[in-house]
This record gives C-alpha cells, sequence and structure tokens, in this order.
C-alpha cells in the first residue's frame, strides 16, 4: 500500500460530540433570543395600536361634542314631563341626569319637513360611559337610545367660560336663555392620563354680565 492509498484510508476529521453540544446550545441561545426580541416586537406592536385606538375614539368623541356644541342655540325647551327647560344646561355629576343639555341647530332631517332641524342633545356619564342621547323632537318628547362616545370611563369634569373670559366651576346663569361661551371638559379612563378638551358654544347670547353664579 502506497502513502496516498493510506491517507484516503484514514479520511477527512468529523466532529467531536462535545463539539457538536456546544454548536447545538448557541443555536438554542439565538433561538431563543430570536423568539424574544419578536415576541417584544408583537407585544410593542400590539399596545401601540391599543393606544392609537385609544386616541381615536377620544377624538371621534371630541368631534361629536365639537358638532354638538358649535351649533348650540339658545332654545329653551320642554322635558318630557312638561317643565321649562334652560337653553344650557349643565349636571355636577350623578349618574341620574345628564352632564350637559342643550338645543343645536343644523341637524339634517333629511328632507323631511315634518322633522325640526333642531335636536336636543343630552351627554351622559353612567356606568363607566360617555353617552350621546338625542330626541327626535325638542318639545316634550322622549329621549332615544343612547349612543356609547367612550368607554372606561373614571371620571369627567366640567368648567364653562362666561361672556366676561372668566371659567366657572358650574353653569347657573340668572336668565335660562344665556350660554357660555366655551366648555371644557376633562375625561379620565382607566389606565390613561387625564386628557382635558376644549369647545367653543355656539352663537347664542353670551353672559356678558357674569350674573351666572360658580358652586365653590
Amino acid at each position: 500500500m502506497d502513502a496516498r492509498q493510506a491517507d484516503l484510508g484514514r479520511g477527512e476529521p468529523g466532529f467531536t460530540l462535545i463539539e457538536l453540544l456546544v454548536a447545538l446550545v448557541i443555536f438554542a441561545m439565538l433561538a431563543g433570543a430570536g423568539v424574544l426580541l419578536l415576541g417584544n416586537s408583537v407585544s410593542a406592536q400590539a399596545q401601540v395600536k391599543t393606544r392609537l385606538d385609544d386616541l381615536a375614539a377620544v377624538q371621534r368623541a371630541a368631534g361629536a361634542m365639537g358638532t354638538d356644541l358649535g351649533q348650540a342655540l339658545p332654545r329653551i325647551s320642554r322635558t318630557e314631563a312638561g317643565t321649562l327647560a334652560p337653553a344650557f344646561w349643565a349636571h355636577d355629576g350623578g349618574e341620574g341626569a345628564p352632564r350637559l343639555q342643550f338645543v343645536r341647530g343644523g341637524w339634517d332631517n333629511l328632507g323631511d319637513l315634518s322633522r325640526p332641524s333642531l335636536q336636543k342633545v343630552e351627554y351622559w356619564v353612567r356606568q363607566g360611559r360617555l353617552e350621546r342621547r338625542t330626541y327626535g323632537q325638542v318639545d316634550g318628547a322622549s329621549g332615544d337610545d343612547p349612543a356609547t362616545l367612550l368607554d372606561r370611563i373614571d371620571d369627567v369634569t366640567l368648567r364653562f367660560r362666561d361672556g366676561r373670559g372668566e371659567w366657572r366651576d358650574a353653569w347657573t346663569p340668572a336668565q335660562p336663555d344665556l350660554m357660555p361661551r366655551a366648555v371644557e371638559m376633562v375625561v379620565t379612563r382607566t389606565g390613561e392620563p387625564p386628557v382635558t378638551l376644549r369647545f367653543m358654544v355656539g352663537p347664542g347670547p353670551a353672559d356678558a354680565t357674569s350674573t351666572d353664579k360658580a358652586d365653590g
């Protein structure tokens, strides 16, 4: 047997068992790190999507309120019981009454002349939800089913800007047709920082003499 045949008989050197185990451990570590990185990326994307959805919900609610308040009118209405309601009514809390009630113009009656272009609107905070409720008729009608604008509501506080530019914690005007110039709403939702929203109120007679009183 010559030297060339002897070299062929020995063959190429391979990996030892220890080397294979080390390679498998390194591969497992790299794979685990990749899975962890992918999981963190998916979790971050889910959190971003949830946050964006929350912001979109707040923006939709703000858009609805801004449209309503921007077309509010100094229209005194009648309740379902027949009693008079002021043009702009605000309640400081509790679930037994709306936080805001007013009459707005610009409502699309869809070509039905029997339906008024005015609409009574209420905003409620009940069972952790901010709700919007409307009435088919301004006077003496019962309200429609409420629509939920925001959920997970912990607290809602309101302030009102009068004709002198002062912010007040309550709106109790001496005249029933007086309306604030602007409304500030601070919304606190579960797990979220408070959000402050401000809205201009439509072309009603403002309280130029500042006769309304703040409670507290």
